[in-house]
């Protein structure tokens, strides 16, 4: 059916190569796009190009950063750059940036290592990771998320940076705030008895 109507066809193609967007929204998205007045569309269009041209990965902890601008984490003072979180990607470094208590700086791997989709240690930022730590970094926190790829992200980082006079650490594995026991899968429970700590 959509095919009589190309232009919608075409536009419903071109959203459905967007990450992340549910099938069951694009025609919503479409039809929100659709129904944009001329001003907010082309308004819309002018800050997605300009973000393109002036948002760029920082050389040093691979964060988003205006291209004229220092990156805002690896500039600030007040952060201790001798401790660097390693994440897979920036929406774990906002996460972690909401909590409040992070004083360190950030290194963004830009994905994990995940051969099936063709991922490779070379397609992710674990070189210049490994560089950084001759720079003085004094301890790196492997952030990377509890699964498969991301275990094995930070084994081979760790195996990367064996013989280096770093600290590794991890995030606290466990039962999170306000569970209960009878609710938690098996591998959080493991995890939570397996890593305990003194009281």
């Amino acid at each position: 059916m959509l095919e009589n109507i190309p232009s919608l066809h075409n536009l419903l193609r071109c959203l459905q190569q967007v990450p992340y967007l549910a099938s069951k929204n694009l025609h919503r998205v479409a039809t929100h796009f659709l129904t944009m007045d001329e001003k907010q569309l082309t308004q819309f269009c002018e800050i997605l190009r300009a973000s393109k041209k002036n948002i760029l990965r920082c050389p040093t902890c691979f964060s988003w950063k205006e291209k004229q601008s220092q990156c805002v984490f690896c500039k600030d003072a007040k952060r201790d750059q001798s401790l660097v979180c390693v994440v897979e990607t920036w929406q774990e470094l906002l996460s972690i940036e909401k909590t409040g208590g992070y004083g360190g700086v950030y290194h963004v791997l830009c994905g994990v290592i995940c051969p099936l989709e063709g991922i490779g240690p070379e397609d992710l930022t674990i070189e210049p990771l490994v560089k950084r730590v001759d720079s003085g970094v004094t301890e790196i926190i492997l952030a990377t998320n509890q699964t498969p790829e991301g275990e094995a992200t930070a084994a081979y980082i760790a195996k990367k940076l064996k013989g280096k006079s770093v600290t590794l650490s991890c995030l606290a594995r466990g039962i999170p705030v306000g569970s209960s026991l009878e609710f938690m899968d098996r591998l959080t429970v493991y995890k939570a008895i397996s890593e305990r700590r003194p009281f």
